[in-house]
Parts: structure tokens; sequence; C-alpha cells
């Protein structure tokens, strides 16, 4: 068998995996939670299931890290934007992005101080990799935000940070692997993180030995998931059946 993952799909399932402790993180000590630890699972089941067959859905968040990271593309790369409309807003000290009919505002401040610290980055670089597991082989594809000489960057957007944040997240695993992979023996690997008040930052060093052994359990993991729940899937792009395009 051949399977094609990239990195927010992992995340994905790890949320899934975490359901106990994500649950506890933000209901435990709730008298009166809104929803079940029963029922927050299945939520967390469902849309696993639900991007693994790209089930369109609408994200304010997702689209308002999009644009954020456009603007820092334009500015980093000296250019306008061919994807959505920019403008720079000196009365409010703010550039305004229309995208997918909703208007983002960013603070200029903030941009600036995001684009200075990726200065000379290769943006949306692609790239892929395989990985073999006692399953079979695994193609990882993905996009990579930012690529620099000695780093690589993932520029992140939330509405409230704390440390740590994106430690369980599969990308600097990911991403290093298929560097390494690919004779780019590149080590380091930065989330550069903006809730638009503040720019924070997550540093991570990839061990090949250690991470590579991470990263092929989860896979495998991950594919006795999807096997066991194979009638679910409906897009077959995850299995890199011939004639499947990404």
């Amino acid at each position: 068998m051949q399977y094609k993952f990239y990195a927010t799909l992992l995340d994905a399932f790890q949320g899934y995996l975490s359901s106990s402790e994500i649950y506890q993180q933000y209901w435990g000590f709730s008298e009166d939670p809104k929803i079940s630890e029963e029922e927050f699972e299945q939520q967390q089941f469902q849309s696993l299931i639900d991007m693994i067959n790209r089930v369109p859905f609408e994200s304010e968040a997702a689209d308002r890290g999009k644009a954020f990271n456009e603007v820092v593309d334009c500015i980093i790369e000296h250019r306008n934007s061919d994807k959505m409309e920019i403008t720079n807003v000196p009365e409010t000290r703010e550039i305004w992005v229309n995208f997918k009919n909703q208007l983002f505002k960013f603070p200029t401040s903030i941009c600036k101080e995001v684009a200075s610290r990726l200065e000379g980055a290769i943006t949306q670089q692609k790239i892929s990799a395989p990985l073999d597991t006692k399953y079979g082989r695994v193609e990882f594809f993905g996009i990579l935000d930012q690529l620099l000489p000695f780093k690589t960057v993932d520029v992140k957007t939330t509405k409230k940070y704390q440390a740590f944040k994106f430690r369980d997240n599969w990308q600097h695993k990911v991403y290093p692997y298929c560097l390494h992979q690919n004779q780019i023996f590149i080590t380091d690997f930065e989330y550069l993180i903006t809730d638009f008040k503040k720019v924070y930052s997550e540093a991570y060093v990839y061990d090949p030995e250690r991470d590579y052994l991470e990263l092929k359990n989860h896979c495998e993991r991950f594919i006795e998931f999807l096997e066991a729940n194979k009638e679910l899937i409906t897009d077959i792009k995850i299995f890199a059946m011939e004639g499947a395009e990404v």
C-alpha cells in the first residue's frame, strides 16, 4: 500500500488521539460543560474524517492566517499580491486585506516585524519525500512557509498565545525530515506566531534519529486508523491510488 500525508493531517490525527487531554484542558474544571468528553471525542473524530475526505468548510481563522501570510510574503518579496487585494492604510497604521469577501485589518508594525525576521527567505516552497513504514510507503507533501539558509519557519496567527502552543504539531518534524531526504540538512525549525499584539517564537531542533522514529510510529498509527475506518473514506487521494490527484 501507499499513502499521501501532509503535516496538518497528522496534526488532526494527533488532535483526535489527544481528545481527552484537550477536553480536560478546556472543560475539565467546569461544573456545567457545554459538551461531554464523549461528544468532544466524536467531534474530533468527525473533523478528522472530514479533513481526510476534503469536505469543504469555511474558517475565518484559517482565512485570516492565509491573508496575513500573503502580506508577509509580499513585504519580503517587494511585490503586490495576485491572490487578494492588499491596501496600506497609513491613517490607521494598518494593512487591509480583502479575501473571500472578508476584510482583515493587520497592524502594519506587526506585519513589518514578522517580515523583517524573514528577510531573504524563499517563500511557499513545495516539498515532498517518502517514508517507509511496516504498512507501506508514505509520501509526504506540503508547502514550507519560509525557507532560510539555516532554518525553516512556519508563520502562525492565533487569538491567544500560550507557551509551547505548537509543541504537539508535526510540521517541525515533517518538514525537516523532507528537507533531509532531499539532501538539505537544515535542522532548526521555528514557529513565528502573532496574536496581532505581539510576535512570539517557538524554536525546535530536528533530531534525525529520534524524530524519524516518532514520525514513523505516528504514521503507522494513522494508517491503522485509516484502514479501520476505510468505509468512511470517500476521497481516495490519501491512499495514493493511481489517477488520484493531490
